[in-house]
């Protein structure tokens, strides 16, 4: 961003809520086995009221309004305890009813806020509303058609509506990603983004420094990746600095991104309000929530990322860069807490996880419970190293065997020759024929030269063939030196 102008950003998600059924009718959301609704045949998962037939009447699923109401609560909204559905009318091919069943001016929640750290600076963004709805079809295009898949309509979203408080893409990406967090934290969505169960459309502008005036916005619609949202935005910002730093003026409308070519590229003119003639849906009843309803939900509610967080560095010790990493996943840390169930230490098996774990997901890209590693493994690792029975090599090599084979710890250590050799009396052996070997060196060391200590360590191990153990050949060496 340049100093003459800055950037104005608010994002909308939309979330798929983990329900069994859609929200208007019994058709399965998640059907069984874990299949996305997208990959069972076309239009398999339908029926006449998710399908727009006339005269087909909706019905309320209970369970969507439970997990939106999760979502509002972790986030800080005000509840109405009245809220309406709305119809939002719009034509598309994969919207058979002509309209979608949404909420306009009495959503469910409101006035929220999520605390984001983007670099060294923490910042509050607000978070205007959340609101229900259902989602429509997917439309599939090939060079001579068009064909319409309803598997997926009505589907249970929740919208999360941020103001415009974020000024950078990378704010942005972390304000993404700490939301997905806490809604996969909750168990109310899987979050999956390459199958669009959590998709943001990023409304951008740009307007003279210092300005309060407010710039003309472009929505970038339907960025499912967190680095894809990042990289549109900053495109975007560059796109529109551009033009009016040579005088000319953004149009108000609705772009796509092309990944491939990472830019922006308008799609159509941006649609106001007054354009989906909104009006109360005639065939739901306001939904009256009682005291004892969202009391309820809220005593469910977990322990948040933010309060966990901090008790992991205030109770455990750990560094607020491990317990931010920990607490970015609802997996990992269930992973962490079962380990140190078993036993383990909480500070190294924070460093295993936010070390070589968290680099062996991010290359596979998978998550913690998609891999062959169990807390067991960790947790007997753990122990093994502080015992001094594994060195932090070993264990690393350890780790990787585990990760591939899913084989009991004791057994890979065993079997791989990773156990170190702690016996005194073989130790002092390799220590005496390596200090008889490198006199020269042994002399230095005596009369100050601490530096050789390393040189010393090495040989020993290097003899050993790595199995020696690293501490106590040290402290053999170190008496060689005054005795």
């Amino acid at each position: 961003m340049s100093a003459e102008f800055e950037a104005v950003i608010g994002l909308e998600v939309h979330c798929q809520l983990a329900t069994d059924s859609k929200i208007f009718c019994s058709c399965p959301a998640r059907p069984p086995g874990g299949v996305s609704v997208s990959e069972l045949p076309p239009n398999a998962n339908t029926c006449p009221v998710c399908a727009g037939h006339p005269g087909a009447l909706p019905v309320l699923n209970r369970k969507a309004v439970d997990h939106a109401l999760r979502a509002g609560l972790a986030l800080g909204c005000q509840i109405n305890r009245t809220h309406v559905f709305a119809r939002k009318n719009y034509f598309y091919p994969d919207l058979p009813k002509g309209y979608q069943i949404s909420q306009y001016d009495r959503p469910l929640c409101e006035d929220g806020r999520l605390a984001i750290q983007a670099g060294d600076q923490s910042r509050e963004i607000r978070i205007q509303r959340i609101h229900m709805e259902e989602d429509a079809g997917k439309s599939v295009h090939s060079a001579q058609s068009t064909a319409v898949n309803l598997n997926r309509a009505g589907v249970p979203l929740i919208e999360i509506v941020s103001h415009p408080d974020l000024r950078t893409a990378e704010e942005a990406g972390t304000y993404l990603r700490a939301l997905h967090g806490i809604v996969t934290w909750l168990g109310i969505s899987d979050g999956n983004m390459q199958e669009g169960n959590f998709r943001c459309d990023a409304n951008v502008s740009v307007r003279p420094k210092g300005s309060p005036v407010l710039g003309t916005r472009a929505e970038v619609k339907n960025v499912n990746s967190f680095r894809f949202v990042e990289k549109a935005i900053e495109h975007e910002i560059s796109r529109q600095t551009a033009i009016l730093r040579s005088g000319g003026k953004v149009l108000q409308e609705t772009r796509g991104y092309d990944p491939d070519r990472d830019v922006t590229v308008s799609l159509r003119s941006k649609e106001e309000a007054q354009d989906y003639r909104y009006f109360p849906e005639p065939d739901l009843l306001p939904v009256e929530l009682s005291e004892a309803w969202i009391e309820e939900v809220r005593r469910a509610l977990p322990e948040l990322p933010a309060q966990r967080r901090a008790r992991y560095v205030a109770e455990l010790g750990l560094s607020p860069y491990d317990a931010g990493v920990l607490t970015s996943s609802a997996g990992l840390v269930e992973f962490f807490e079962r380990t140190v169930a078993l036993g383990a230490s909480a500070k190294p098996v924070a460093n295993f996880l936010t070390g070589e774990v968290a680099r062996r997901l991010n290359d596979e890209g998978i998550e913690i419970g998609q891999s062959r590693l169990t807390p067991t493994h960790l947790a007997e690792l753990v122990m093994l190293v502080q015992a001094g029975q594994v060195s932090s090599t070993g264990a690393k090599q350890a780790l990787g065997v585990a990760w591939q084979t899913g084989h009991a710890m004791a057994t890979i250590v065993d079997r791989e020759g990773l156990r170190q050799v702690s016996d005194l009396g073989e130790l002092e052996r390799w220590v005496d024929e390596v200090w008889a070997a490198n006199p020269g060196q042994a002399a230095e060391l005596r009369s100050g030269k601490d530096k050789l200590l390393g040189f010393f360590t090495g040989q020993v191990m290097k003899k050993s063939g790595g199995k020696a153990n690293p501490a106590l050949i040290q402290e053999l060496i170190r008496k060689k030196v005054t005795s």
